[in-house]
Protein backbone atom coordinates (compact mmCIF):
# COMPACT_ATOMS: atom_id res chain seq x y z
CA UNK A 1 0.00 0.00 0.00
CA UNK A 2 1.48 3.38 -1.02
CA UNK A 3 0.47 6.49 0.97
CA UNK A 4 -0.14 7.11 4.64
CA UNK A 5 -3.21 5.32 6.12
CA UNK A 6 -4.81 7.54 8.97
CA UNK A 7 -7.86 6.91 11.20
CA UNK A 8 -10.60 10.01 12.12
CA UNK A 9 -12.99 9.81 15.04
CA UNK A 10 -15.72 11.33 16.05
CA UNK A 11 -16.50 10.41 19.38
CA UNK A 12 -18.57 11.56 22.90
CA UNK A 13 -16.99 13.72 24.55
CA UNK A 14 -18.03 14.00 28.88
CA UNK A 15 -16.73 15.94 31.60
CA UNK A 16 -15.22 12.83 33.14
CA UNK A 17 -11.04 12.82 32.30
CA UNK A 18 -11.46 9.17 32.68
CA UNK A 19 -13.51 8.53 30.88
CA UNK A 20 -12.83 10.35 28.07
CA UNK A 21 -9.39 8.68 28.35
CA UNK A 22 -11.44 5.35 28.35
CA UNK A 23 -12.86 6.33 25.40
CA UNK A 24 -9.55 7.36 24.01
CA UNK A 25 -7.78 3.84 24.33
CA UNK A 26 -10.70 2.09 23.15
CA UNK A 27 -10.28 4.09 19.38
CA UNK A 28 -6.56 4.34 19.63
CA UNK A 29 -7.09 -0.26 19.39
CA UNK A 30 -9.58 -0.14 16.73
CA UNK A 31 -7.08 2.31 14.67
CA UNK A 32 -4.42 0.37 15.41
CA UNK A 33 -5.95 -2.96 14.41
CA UNK A 34 -6.86 -1.60 11.14
CA UNK A 35 -3.35 -0.48 10.75
CA UNK A 36 -3.56 3.31 10.62
CA UNK A 37 -0.39 4.89 11.54
CA UNK A 38 -2.00 7.59 12.91
CA UNK A 39 -5.70 8.36 14.55
CA UNK A 40 -6.67 12.16 15.17
CA UNK A 41 -9.37 12.94 17.75
CA UNK A 42 -11.82 15.89 18.05
CA UNK A 43 -11.33 19.71 20.21
CA UNK A 44 -11.54 19.13 23.94
CA UNK A 45 -11.60 15.41 23.52
CA UNK A 46 -9.52 14.50 26.70
CA UNK A 47 -10.91 17.39 29.51
CA UNK A 48 -13.79 18.61 28.32
CA UNK A 49 -14.37 21.32 26.13
CA UNK A 50 -15.23 24.64 27.97
CA UNK A 51 -18.91 26.49 27.85
CA UNK A 52 -19.46 22.23 26.84
CA UNK A 53 -18.88 20.30 29.85
CA UNK A 54 -16.50 22.96 31.66
CA UNK A 55 -18.15 25.99 33.35
CA UNK A 56 -15.30 26.52 35.04
CA UNK A 57 -11.60 25.48 35.07
CA UNK A 58 -11.93 24.56 38.85
CA UNK A 59 -14.19 21.75 37.96
CA UNK A 60 -11.09 19.75 36.44
CA UNK A 61 -8.91 17.05 38.34
CA UNK A 62 -5.55 18.29 36.01
CA UNK A 63 -3.84 15.34 37.91
CA UNK A 64 -6.60 12.82 36.48
CA UNK A 65 -5.97 14.56 33.06
CA UNK A 66 -2.13 14.01 33.22
CA UNK A 67 -2.53 10.64 34.48
CA UNK A 68 -4.83 9.71 31.58
CA UNK A 69 -2.78 11.45 29.18
CA UNK A 70 0.28 9.42 30.05
CA UNK A 71 -1.64 6.16 29.51
CA UNK A 72 -2.63 7.54 26.48
CA UNK A 73 1.27 8.10 25.76
CA UNK A 74 2.17 4.55 26.81
CA UNK A 75 -0.59 3.22 24.98
CA UNK A 76 0.92 4.62 21.90
CA UNK A 77 4.37 3.80 22.37
CA UNK A 78 2.71 -0.33 22.54
CA UNK A 79 0.17 0.30 20.00
CA UNK A 80 2.89 2.18 17.33
CA UNK A 81 1.02 4.39 16.49
CA UNK A 82 1.04 8.24 16.18
CA UNK A 83 -2.45 10.55 18.43
CA UNK A 84 -3.36 13.87 17.87
CA UNK A 85 -5.31 14.66 20.82
CA UNK A 86 -7.77 17.67 21.53
CA UNK A 87 -7.17 18.67 25.36
CA UNK A 88 -7.28 21.81 27.82
CA UNK A 89 -3.31 22.31 28.46
CA UNK A 90 -3.08 23.43 32.43
CA UNK A 91 -0.56 26.85 33.15
CA UNK A 92 1.16 27.84 36.35
CA UNK A 93 -2.05 29.43 38.03
CA UNK A 94 -3.76 31.79 37.76
CA UNK A 95 -2.96 32.07 33.90
CA UNK A 96 -6.11 30.25 32.02
CA UNK A 97 -5.16 26.81 30.28
CA UNK A 98 -4.31 26.81 26.48
CA UNK A 99 -6.77 24.97 24.46
CA UNK A 100 -4.39 22.36 22.86
CA UNK A 101 -3.58 19.24 20.26
CA UNK A 102 -1.05 16.68 21.80
CA UNK A 103 1.29 15.45 19.68
CA UNK A 104 2.16 12.40 20.64
CA UNK A 105 4.57 10.05 18.51
CA UNK A 106 4.39 5.96 18.17
CA UNK A 107 7.22 5.89 20.70
CA UNK A 108 4.49 7.24 22.94
CA UNK A 109 6.73 10.68 23.33
CA UNK A 110 4.82 13.98 23.58
CA UNK A 111 6.53 15.44 20.41
CA UNK A 112 4.90 18.27 20.14
CA UNK A 113 1.69 20.60 21.21
CA UNK A 114 -0.29 23.13 19.17
CA UNK A 115 -2.29 26.10 21.39
CA UNK A 116 -5.01 27.23 19.62
CA UNK A 117 -3.99 30.93 18.20
CA UNK A 118 -6.80 32.29 17.12
CA UNK A 119 -9.85 31.80 20.04
CA UNK A 120 -13.50 33.27 19.78
CA UNK A 121 -14.10 36.05 21.70
CA UNK A 122 -16.23 33.69 24.62
CA UNK A 123 -12.88 31.48 24.75
CA UNK A 124 -9.88 34.17 24.80
CA UNK A 125 -12.09 36.35 27.56
CA UNK A 126 -13.40 33.74 29.49
CA UNK A 127 -11.25 30.69 29.16
CA UNK A 128 -8.07 30.01 27.18
CA UNK A 129 -4.92 31.73 26.95
CA UNK A 130 -4.09 31.99 23.19
CA UNK A 131 -0.44 30.17 21.47
CA UNK A 132 1.03 32.13 18.47
CA UNK A 133 2.88 28.91 16.97
CA UNK A 134 1.92 26.71 14.07
CA UNK A 135 3.28 22.98 14.52
CA UNK A 136 4.09 20.78 11.83
CA UNK A 137 5.40 16.86 12.25
CA UNK A 138 6.00 14.22 9.99
CA UNK A 139 5.16 10.68 9.88
CA UNK A 140 6.57 8.36 7.61
CA UNK A 141 7.56 11.22 4.95
CA UNK A 142 4.17 13.01 5.20
CA UNK A 143 4.23 16.59 6.84
CA UNK A 144 0.81 17.69 9.21
CA UNK A 145 -0.52 20.90 10.44
CA UNK A 146 -2.47 21.25 12.98
CA UNK A 147 -5.48 23.84 13.41
CA UNK A 148 -8.58 23.99 15.88
CA UNK A 149 -11.99 24.72 15.02
CA UNK A 150 -13.01 28.21 14.80
CA UNK A 151 -9.49 29.00 12.94
CA UNK A 152 -11.40 27.40 9.90
CA UNK A 153 -12.20 31.07 9.26
CA UNK A 154 -8.95 32.44 8.90
CA UNK A 155 -7.12 31.72 5.24
CA UNK A 156 -4.47 32.99 6.48
CA UNK A 157 -3.68 30.23 8.57
CA UNK A 158 -4.13 27.71 5.97
CA UNK A 159 -2.01 29.73 3.37
CA UNK A 160 1.02 29.64 6.42
CA UNK A 161 0.90 25.42 6.38
CA UNK A 162 0.92 25.53 2.61
CA UNK A 163 4.32 27.37 2.75
CA UNK A 164 5.45 25.25 5.60
CA UNK A 165 5.10 22.12 3.45
CA UNK A 166 1.84 20.81 5.06
CA UNK A 167 0.60 17.88 2.26
CA UNK A 168 -2.40 16.95 5.63
CA UNK A 169 -4.02 19.65 7.86
CA UNK A 170 -5.69 17.67 10.94
CA UNK A 171 -8.33 20.21 11.86
CA UNK A 172 -9.73 19.32 15.21
CA UNK A 173 -13.22 20.80 16.33
CA UNK A 174 -15.77 20.75 19.15
CA UNK A 175 -19.05 22.26 17.30
CA UNK A 176 -19.56 22.78 13.27
CA UNK A 177 -22.24 24.86 11.58
CA UNK A 178 -23.44 23.96 8.08
CA UNK A 179 -20.79 25.96 6.59
CA UNK A 180 -18.19 24.29 8.16
CA UNK A 181 -17.98 21.43 5.43
CA UNK A 182 -17.94 24.38 2.80
CA UNK A 183 -14.82 25.94 4.20
CA UNK A 184 -12.74 23.17 4.56
CA UNK A 185 -13.58 22.06 1.60
CA UNK A 186 -12.32 24.87 -0.07
CA UNK A 187 -9.41 25.81 1.72
CA UNK A 188 -8.59 21.85 0.88
CA UNK A 189 -9.21 22.92 -2.80
CA UNK A 190 -7.22 26.31 -2.63
CA UNK A 191 -4.21 25.24 -0.87
CA UNK A 192 -3.96 21.81 -2.88
CA UNK A 193 -3.41 19.33 0.38
CA UNK A 194 -6.02 17.09 2.42
CA UNK A 195 -8.04 19.02 5.36
CA UNK A 196 -9.06 16.17 7.82
CA UNK A 197 -11.62 17.25 9.97
CA UNK A 198 -12.53 15.21 13.41
CA UNK A 199 -15.57 16.89 15.74
CA UNK A 200 -17.49 14.96 18.68
CA UNK A 201 -20.86 13.10 17.98
CA UNK A 202 -23.31 15.90 19.25
CA UNK A 203 -27.45 15.14 19.23
CA UNK A 204 -27.41 18.86 17.32
CA UNK A 205 -25.13 18.78 14.87
CA UNK A 206 -24.75 16.22 12.23
CA UNK A 207 -21.66 17.51 10.62
CA UNK A 208 -19.52 14.71 9.79
CA UNK A 209 -16.12 14.02 10.30
CA UNK A 210 -14.30 12.89 7.69
CA UNK A 211 -10.74 13.14 5.09
CA UNK A 212 -11.42 15.91 1.95
CA UNK A 213 -8.79 15.54 -0.99
CA UNK A 214 -6.78 18.87 -2.68
CA UNK A 215 -9.77 18.31 -5.02
CA UNK A 216 -11.78 20.07 -2.18
CA UNK A 217 -14.04 16.55 -2.43
CA UNK A 218 -14.78 14.28 0.69
CA UNK A 219 -13.32 11.28 0.18
CA UNK A 220 -14.03 9.61 3.68
CA UNK A 221 -16.76 10.41 6.10
CA UNK A 222 -17.43 8.95 9.41
CA UNK A 223 -21.05 7.02 9.49
CA UNK A 224 -23.77 6.40 11.80
CA UNK A 225 -22.35 5.57 15.33
CA UNK A 226 -19.20 4.14 14.35
CA UNK A 227 -16.99 6.66 15.68
CA UNK A 228 -14.08 6.07 13.34
CA UNK A 229 -13.55 6.22 10.01
CA UNK A 230 -10.05 5.15 8.04
CA UNK A 231 -8.62 7.15 5.14
CA UNK A 232 -5.43 7.25 3.19
CA UNK A 233 -3.08 10.16 1.69
CA UNK A 234 -1.35 9.44 -0.84
CA UNK A 235 0.46 11.85 -2.74
CA UNK A 236 0.67 9.69 -6.17
CA UNK A 237 -2.65 8.61 -6.24
CA UNK A 238 -3.04 9.36 -10.04
CA UNK A 239 -6.31 11.37 -9.80
CA UNK A 240 -4.27 14.20 -7.50
CA UNK A 241 -2.17 14.50 -9.85
CA UNK A 242 -3.71 18.25 -11.20
CA UNK A 243 -3.73 19.80 -7.85
CA UNK A 244 -0.31 18.22 -6.08
CA UNK A 245 1.73 18.46 -9.02
CA UNK A 246 0.52 21.18 -11.13
CA UNK A 247 -1.67 23.78 -9.26
CA UNK A 248 0.27 23.78 -6.08
CA UNK A 249 3.47 24.81 -7.69
CA UNK A 250 2.66 27.08 -9.71
CA UNK A 251 0.51 28.37 -7.28
CA UNK A 252 3.42 29.08 -5.12
CA UNK A 253 5.38 30.76 -8.24
CA UNK A 254 2.45 33.16 -8.95
CA UNK A 255 2.24 33.85 -5.11
CA UNK A 256 6.02 34.91 -5.25
CA UNK A 257 5.02 37.07 -8.11
CA UNK A 258 7.89 37.37 -9.97
CA UNK A 259 6.70 35.90 -13.07
CA UNK A 260 4.42 38.87 -12.84
CA UNK A 261 6.33 41.92 -12.48
CA UNK A 262 9.16 40.40 -14.99
CA UNK A 263 6.64 40.88 -17.42
CA UNK A 264 5.52 44.38 -16.90
CA UNK A 265 5.32 46.94 -19.48
CA UNK A 266 5.83 50.77 -19.92
CA UNK A 267 3.12 51.24 -22.03
CA UNK A 268 0.93 54.82 -21.57
CA UNK A 269 -2.51 52.71 -22.66
CA UNK A 270 -1.69 50.32 -19.56
CA UNK A 271 -1.07 53.02 -16.89
CA UNK A 272 -4.26 55.13 -17.94
CA UNK A 273 -6.94 53.23 -16.87
CA UNK A 274 -9.55 55.55 -17.91
CA UNK A 275 -8.27 55.62 -22.20
CA UNK A 276 -10.53 53.42 -24.64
Amino acid sequence: MTGIRIAITQPTITADAVENGKTVRSLMRKAAAGRARLVQFPEGMLSGYAKAQIADWSQVDWTTVRTELEQIMALAAELEIWVVLGSAHPLTPPHRPHNSLYVISDAGALVDRYDKRLCSHTEITHFYTPGFDPVVFDVDGYRFGTLLCIEINFPQLFAQYERLGVECLLLSSYGANEPFETKAAAHAAINCYWVSTSLPALPDDPTPSGLITPAGLYTTQVAGQSQLAFATIDRDDPTMNFPLHAARPWRAIATKGEIYRSRAVTDPRSTNRTAL
